[in-house]
């Protein structure tokens, strides 16, 4: 199972990795002669995504390597790791668009008329959006199926770069179809390109980086471990509760109370009761600690 899940997330990472070449040449060659500041900046953007997506692949690898006697909850941080660094990416990228953006700008009213841009980047643009978007919806399918974080990640890495490429259309297609006068239009797109960049940056390290803290499970979910828990005969008063995650799997702490009669083996089946409730709902892979107390 996890080789398949490593194989399923490799394939679509590398398919991501070959597409991002051939469009990192396109977009760079048509903005170099279509005279596009936004295309520049639009292909810059896709070059990062060759950094982003060695990470994801060695990463998974890491990840998939089973529990050993120095990591006895398994790998799975790493893979939390890199998508923290897929997000930081992402931000450093949307830093480096606006920046250039607002230069050609100041230039343009300075010393360095803008330049009106070719068709060619227009079509470039165009072209970057229908695949991206492909890539995009591809991979975050398989990232939902084999529940990986650092794959969702990286697609929306890809969106990001499709909403790139709408601002890049939008900004070039004024500068041609303008008129000269509206010129402007272009690294003023790759500037409104930035922010959405940044949104996406932050949502991916934030979730990351509260994952890497440890920050326990959101509130509804620890209410129906409760549930469960209860749910099981012979469990009385679950209590402090505990959760985290790690990579895709989770790890619960809990607290029972049982009757005070009952013998080593009964307590311990109750145990066990619980521990495969829980994991028909969380997986097989889920860490649990159950610690039995007396009933008061």
């Amino acid at each position: 199972m996890k080789d398949s899940r490593q194989y399923q997330a490799s394939r679509v990472t590398w398919i991501g990795f070959y597409a991002n070449l051939i469009l990192m040449v396109f977009k760079l060659i048509a903005g170099i002669f279509g005279r596009s500041a936004a295309m520049i900046a639009d292909a810059v953007h896709s070059v990062s995504d060759f950094g982003t997506d060695l990470v994801v692949v060695g990463s998974l690898k890491v990840a998939s390597k089973p529990r050993d006697g120095n990591h006895k909850y398994g790998h799975g941080k790493v893979e939390t790791l890199a998508a923290a660094f897929v997000g930081t990416v992402l931000f450093v990228v949307g830093v480096g668009i606006f920046g250039s953006g607002l230069k050609n700008i100041i230039g343009h009213y300075g010393n360095s008329p803008l330049e009106k841009p070719g068709m060619i980047a227009l079509l470039a643009a165009l072209v970057s959006i229908a695949i991206k978007e492909i890539l995009f919806r591809y991979t975050i399918n398989v990232g939902k199926q084999i529940n990986s974080q650092v794959v969702l990640a990286n697609a929306w890495h890809h969106r990001s770069d499709s909403f790139s490429s709408i601002g890049t259309v939008l900004g070039i297609g004024g500068a041609i179809f303008l008129g000269d006068n509206w010129v402007i239009l272009d690294p003023l797109a790759a500037m409104v390109v930035s922010f959405f960049i940044f949104r996406v940056a932050f949502r991916i390290t934030r979730e990351s980086l509260l994952e890497l803290i440890e920050t326990s499970l959101p509130g509804i979910e620890e209410s129906e471990i409760l549930k469960i828990a209860e749910s099981v005969e012979g469990v009385h008063n679950p209590h402090d509760l505990k959760t985290r995650r790690i990579g895709q799997n989770i790890a619960i702490d809990l607290h029972i109370e049982v009757d005070s009669n009952m013998n080593v083996v009964q307590a311990h089946d109750i145990t066990i009761s619980i521990e495969r409730s829980l994991r028909e709902v969380y997986g097989k892979e889920t860490f649990i600690s159950i610690h039995i107390e007396p009933l008061r």
